[in-house]
């Protein structure tokens, strides 16, 4: 059995972890969104660990102080994916169940399609299935999704958000609960994080065909979208459930935005935990 796990590393690059609960229970792996760290899962875990399981969230590459490469290509979807097996082999437990928000939800997908065997269960919040969200991009997916195109351009993202995080009035449109808001020009701008937060949009173009087409998800899937979601559409959420072959509930909660860990932890850990228990 593994000890706690602080930190871990593949190859050059070293990434931080929240490591919490009862250390024998069934892991969980949280992988957090844009623009989100490890702690945005503050509120879910503790009910988790509650009902014996043990909770594991890294800072993901772009975000770890020693894990955040300078060059785009290096935030590769396959290159992403290796983060999150290098965390499983750390973590030494066999299958383990993995829960995404956001690019984390792409990321869970990813890892879940190509290595489906290191997978108990899946549960994916707001992104869906990247075959369903191409496939929403015509019907109305595309106009939500204007700030990805925006955030290509060089350090002209960096200096817009650098000063919507440090306006509380800008911060509060954003829609994060008040406590989080408030934390994202530290948590984002003053750590260093905030180019290799957006080098994950970045990435995009070095992503190969196999990362823009995964294939069927045979684990058992919960996905998990909000009706105030500013950035996802429904047709892509409910089309999701064509991409899983294997038992799968699309769960839908009601006037909630997009950050669903921060604002409506309860709902999200029943989720899980639903899933989770089989």
């Amino acid at each position: 059995m593994s000890g706690r796990i602080t930190e871990y590393r593949n190859g050059d690059y070293v990434f931080d972890v929240i490591d919490a609960g009862p250390i024998d229970g069934p892991p969980i792996v949280l992988l957090h969104g844009f623009p989100q760290r490890a702690s945005g899962w503050d509120l879910v875990t503790p009910r988790l660990h509650e009902q014996g399981y043990r909770t594991l969230a890294p800072d993901l590459r772009g975000y770890s102080p020693r894990a955040r490469p300078a060059r785009r290509r290096d935030y590769a979807l396959g290159l992403l994916i290796g983060d999150v097996l290098a965390l499983f082999d750390a973590l030494g437990n066999g299958p383990v169940h993995l829960v995404g928000h956001d690019w984390g939800s792409m990321l869970a997908w990813g890892v879940a399609a190509r290595h489906p065997e290191r997978i108990s269960t899946l549960t994916t919040l707001s992104v869906p299935h990247p075959a369903a969200y191409r496939a929403a991009m015509p019907r109305g997916q595309l106009l939500r999704s204007w700030y990805m195109a925006v955030f290509q351009l060089p350090k002209v993202p960096e200096l817009l958000l650098g000063k919507v995080f440090r306006s509380p009035k800008a911060r509060a449109r954003v829609g994060l609960p008040p406590e989080y808001a408030d934390r994202l020009y530290d948590d984002i701008i003053a750590s260093g994080a905030i180019t290799g937060a957006l080098n994950w949009y970045r990435g995009l173009p070095f992503w190969s065909r196999s990362d823009r087409t995964p294939g069927m998800i045979t684990v058992p899937t919960t996905h998990v979208w909000s009706d105030g979601d500013f950035a996802l559409s429904r047709f892509g959420a409910q089309r999701t459930g064509r991409s899983v072959q294997a038992p799968y509930e699309f769960r839908i909660i009601t006037g909630a935005n997009h950050w669903l860990p921060e604002s409506r932890p309860d709902e999200v850990a029943d989720a899980v935990l639903d899933r989770v228990r089989g």
